[in-house]
């Protein structure tokens, strides 16, 4: 396997440490095929955890030395038409623990020759899933956050030895400090948005809805979009089982950002295949759904392609739509931070066509955030 960046076709082995396409400085993709078809009879009596879709992941056999108990979270209705996968039920509470334990497991293969130390950018969740799995590796690791970042992820991530560097500025600034540490030597960038190895453990998420609804998946897949990495793990998932026979027809996806900072949205509706050169760098005004609060996502044109290919949409929330579905979603007994809540609002202002069904992330724990503020 290699490397491979999906704007110019460079290429690099992936033992290197390079992050990024040396040409273009994009993130990589990676040339990876499964092995067979994950075997829908066979899944039963295979390991309780994400590690079970062995021939669809490019690090096989990881399930015996890195885990948490990862994936296999619930499905829920919690309408007629909509259901919820409870993703915050992860070990860190998080869905970002599908990708971290794939960074997590190459840093590890890599080897201490090769790697001195892991470094992430993270507004919390990531950092703390990476902290995590590489706690379980003992991988010595630093987490690059905004100041602003909510003090119990900050807590979260330093309990597990990691070295958290508080970042003046925005979530933008803390990725620029981590890319500068990440260049330095036997550094592994765990990023959760430039290594593709991520991608490859969020698309779990659509084995799992295979595998719950007995070999289909729903007539839409509503997903949180920010850096875009549960969509296009998402897209990834969907196409290979497409591609191996494995289901008959394509859902849409169907991303939601925040009305506040929505620059993909812009974009798709305007017909754009990438964001336009006056997009701001800055997220403003803030937002609730702080995960999500991305102004220029690196992969952007793959994800407009991957939503316009699949026939899906973008949708906006506000902020009382998103403190509103926050306290729906409690008083049905389930505890989600803002930013976990904005595929529900989007569906509670805009439900699934009769007769079609929709599953939405609940992404992370209300404990790690509270409720939203009036």
């Amino acid at each position: 396997m290699t490397y491979r960046c999906p704007a110019d076709d460079s290429r690099a082995p992936v033992e290197s440490l390079a992050w990024h396409c040396p040409t273009c400085g994009g993130p990589w993709d990676l040339d990876f095929a499964p092995s067979s078809p994950v075997p829908l009879k066979s899944l039963a009596g295979r390991v309780n955890s994400l590690w079970r879709y062995e021939e669809a992941l490019p690090l096989a056999g990881a399930a015996a030395t890195l885990t948490l108990g990862e994936g296999r979270t619930p499905l829920i209705p919690l309408t007629d038409t909509v259901s919820a996968k409870l993703d915050f039920l992860m070990p860190t509470l998080s869905f970002k623990d599908r990708g971290a334990v794939m960074l997590a497991e190459l840093a590890r293969r890599l080897g201490p020759d090769r790697v001195g130390r892991v470094v992430a950018d993270s507004s919390g969740n990531a950092g703390t899933a990476i902290a995590a799995y590489c706690a379980r590796a003992a991988l010595p690791c630093t987490v690059y956050v905004p100041e602003s970042t909510s003090p119990k992820k900050t807590e979260q991530i330093r309990a597990h030895g990691t070295h958290v560097a508080l970042v003046p500025g925005d979530r933008e600034a803390a990725a620029v400090a981590a890319r500068a540490a990440a260049d330095e030597p036997g550094t592994f960038y765990a990023s959760h948005v430039h290594n593709p190895y991520f991608l490859h453990g969020t698309k779990t998420y659509v084995y799992e809805l295979w595998e719950d609804l007995g070999g289909r998946l729903p007539d839409a897949v509503v997903v949180p979009v920010g850096n875009g990495t549960l969509l296009l793990g998402a897209a990834l998932a969907i196409a290979e089982l497409h591609t191996q026979g494995l289901i008959d027809s394509r859902p849409a996806l169907i991303a939601v950002q925040a009305e506040a900072v929505s620059p993909l949205a812009t974009a798709f509706h305007a017909g754009a295949a990438d964001l336009s050169d006056d997009t701001p760098t800055r997220p403003t005004p803030p937002t609730l759904a702080e995960g999500i609060a991305i102004p220029r996502p690196p992969r952007a044109p793959q994800i407009l392609r991957a939503v316009r290919e699949s026939g899906g949409t973008f949708l906006t929330v506000t902020e009382d739509q998103i403190r509103a579905a926050q306290l729906d979603l409690a008083g049905r007994g389930l505890f989600v931070e803002s930013t976990g809540v904005a595929c529900w609002a989007a569906m509670s202002a805009r439900p699934p066509q009769e007769g079609h069904t929709a599953v939405v992330p609940l992404c992370g724990a209300g404990a790690k955030t509270g409720l939203a503020p009036q």
